[in-house]
């Protein structure tokens, strides 16, 4: 007979859904605009499948690209990509990481993972400013969803 109590089933979590994609996207590009800044913005789900992606008609075609490997990077390692670039860096403890795994890793400030009561639906991804604006634009954008 054991004595152990079962343990409690887990709470679900709703997912990433489009719509919530869409208020990340929408809220990411307002505040690009009002800095001036033309930019890409992805949006991945938990399975780091797109949900979204928006890229301004000025920006550089390589934020459409840069903005998508941010979001999965941050959905994969579930932290923003802002704390991980020293991490990666020559003397970094993770310096061979962007090679060492044939991925789509981009450790540039732009990559935010999206929770919801604490556990991880998906990530958001800003490409095209410097790296503290596209962070800045995709906190931005977190904090309205969470409104």
């Amino acid at each position: 007979m054991s004595t152990t109590t079962p343990a409690a089933p887990a709470t679900a979590v709703a997912p990433l859904t489009t719509a919530d994609a869409e208020v990340l996207i929408t809220s990411a590009r307002r505040a690009a605009e009002a800095a001036g800044v033309a930019v890409s913005v992805t949006v991945l789900d938990a399975g780091g499948h797109l949900l979204a992606f928006r890229r301004d008609d000025r920006s550089v075609l390589i934020s459409g690209e840069t903005s998508t490997r941010k979001a999965y990077t941050a959905l994969q390692l579930n932290a923003p990509t802002a704390d991980l670039v020293d991490l990666v860096k020559p003397d970094g403890p993770f310096h061979s990481l962007p090679t060492a795994l044939d991925r789509p890793l981009l450790f540039i400030a732009g990559g935010i993972p999206v929770h919801r009561d604490g556990r991880l639906i998906g990530a958001i991804g800003v490409g095209g400013g410097a790296p503290e604006q596209d962070h800045g634009f995709a906190s931005t954008a977190l904090a309205e969803l969470s409104r």
